[in-house]
């Protein structure tokens, strides 16, 4: 019997999509401006889910060195196709629409090629790609027609509605202009198409109504992949709007075939606290839900709340080993940042005039799995300043600082900055930043945790601040991403020479 917990993938893994080949599961998410670039879990359960590599590597593969917070690497899908697994992805403000590919899921990956108009003078511009084949081999992308250039207002860019184009995979070359599909019920921002052959149907399943809390999945089917659709009789499929579930936002979801044959739906969602269930600490995440079949159309059941258990990860650093999968840096790859040589057994970090409301800081994390989580960090700081950060994005951020003669906690909310200050003397101590459930107050909880920040200095544990996690949130930040918490330097060089991270969704 499979036990689906929920989150699958906990932490900030946006817009899931996967695919099954010979019994084993791949599934890939979105990273937007960070780096290795979406990243490739393998299972063989649906329970144990393990991280294999990143289709983006390399640099070039991803244009997202200078683009705006938000934009790079949205809504992959992956499949295979004839002994190949294949990637189409929008690197929005980026490249464009990318094809990428590899005879093995955890890489190496293609450099990605541009998929461009069928009079090669442009790219195909959408979002949220689809790639799939019938029986004759012909290749079909299928996209949402969010225009994100030369929109007279960016906050009302203009939208197509779900578009399709054959296309020459050789060329990487549309054969024709974009077609009207289908584009769900009337919601907003119809997106996330993807299309599947099932018992003779062609079924096109889309997420609508915005990635808040209006989000949702429909679907509609037809007798050929370029339609006519029809929408289902039960449209939307998933929703969690204007109900009381504990995972919100249910959408933008991918239909596989899992173990023993059951049907699954991997799909985003978000984990909301506080009195109105309003602020959601880790971004969106993904999840799994049962799928059943009648008279022809899925029905896709209320995603169910089942955290996993506590972790706990001590992180040690060698050149020989190099850093894991897990640590991401911002337009970067970690490497940029990390040297793993000139003092064995740390990480050194050299500072080079950025700060953390940079584009690019000298910064590199690991992303926040649980709701509940406790981070410390041992740092020498004799030689320059740096520390331990959760970040969200450019603007918001909750920062534990040090340097030879002071211990700095800090919170940047959206260009309004908070300082709390300790002495200190030495060059080596222990950083902790904590994210826990809100003291109980007698009314209902107005935030969704609280960051306890606090340094261990010669053995002594001293309490700097205590920060509302409301504010790093995804409904305050606005973000589609999530917490990514790591460390970072200012001044000079600093070296790590632990991580610890606890964590569990209590």
């Amino acid at each position: 019997m499979t036990t689906l917990y929920n989150p699958l993938v906990g932490g900030f893994h946006p817009d899931p999509s996967i695919v099954a080949v010979d019994g084993v599961y791949y599934l890939a998410t979105s990273t937007f401006e960070y780096l290795p670039g979406i990243p490739i879990h393998r299972s063989t359960d649906f329970e144990t889910w393990e991280l294999i590599g990143h289709v983006a590597t390399r640099p070039g593969q991803l244009a997202v060195e200078d683009v705006p917070t938000g934009g790079g690497a949205w809504a992959p899908t992956i499949r295979h196709h004839d002994g190949v697994f294949h990637l189409v992805v929008t690197d929005a403000m980026g490249r464009g629409m990318l094809h990428f590919t590899a005879t093995d899921a955890a890489g190496p990956w293609s450099d990605g090629d541009l998929l461009r108009t069928a009079d090669g003078s442009g790219t195909l511009e959408g979002i949220d790609p689809d790639i799939a084949w019938d029986a004759e081999g012909t290749c079909y992308v299928t996209f949402s027609g969010l225009q994100l250039s030369g929109a007279l207002d960016p906050n009302q860019p203009a939208h197509l509605g779900i578009q399709q184009v054959k296309v020459d995979l050789g060329e990487h070359r549309a054969l024709e202009e974009p077609r009207a599909l289908w584009s769900g019920t009337g919601l907003m921002f119809p997106e996330a198409p993807h299309l599947y052959e099932v018992e003779g149907w062609w079924y096109l399943m889309i997420a609508e109504g915005g990635t808040e809390r209006g989000h949702s999945i429909s679907i509609a089917r037809a007798a050929s992949p370029e339609g006519p659709f029809a929408g289902a009789p039960g449209n939307p499929l998933v929703s969690a709007r204007s109900t009381p579930r504990p995972v919100q936002n249910t959408g933008h979801g991918d239909l596989v075939v899992g173990p023993g044959g059951q049907w699954l739906c991997v799909l985003l969602g978000v984990r909301p606290r506080s009195g109105t269930r309003a602020f959601s600490a880790l971004g969106r995440e993904t999840f799994v839900t049962p799928v059943t079949w009648h008279d022809g159309w899925p029905a896709i059941d209320p995603v169910l709340l089942n955290p996993r258990p506590g972790t706990r990860t001590e992180v040690t650093f060698s050149p020989d080993s190099g850093l894991d999968g897990e640590w991401i840096a911002v337009r970067a790859l970690p490497s940029a940042h990390a040297d793993l040589g000139s003092r064995p057994g740390c990480l050194v970090l050299h500072a080079d005039g950025s700060r953390l409301d940079d584009l690019r800081p000298v910064f590199i994390g690991r992303r926040q799995e649980h709701l509940n989580s406790a981070v410390t960090v041992r740092m020498d700081v004799s030689r320059g300043a740096g520390g331990v950060a959760v970040r969200y994005d450019e603007r918001f951020s909750v920062q534990l600082e040090a340097r030879q003669g002071e211990v700095v906690a800090r919170a940047a909310i959206g260009g309004l900055v908070q300082e709390w200050r300790t002495p200190f003397a030495g060059s080596e101590l222990d950083l902790h930043v904590e994210s826990r459930k809100p003291a109980p107050s007698g009314g209902l909880a107005t935030t969704s945790d609280e960051f306890h920040l606090a340094a261990t200095i010669d053995g002594v544990r001293t309490e700097l601040a205590v920060v509302d996690g409301r504010f790093l949130s995804s409904e305050v930040t606005e973000s589609f991403t999530g917490r990514v918490i790591g460390v970072y330097a200012v001044e000079g060089e600093v070296a790590v020479s632990s991580w610890v991270a606890e964590g569990d969704d209590e």
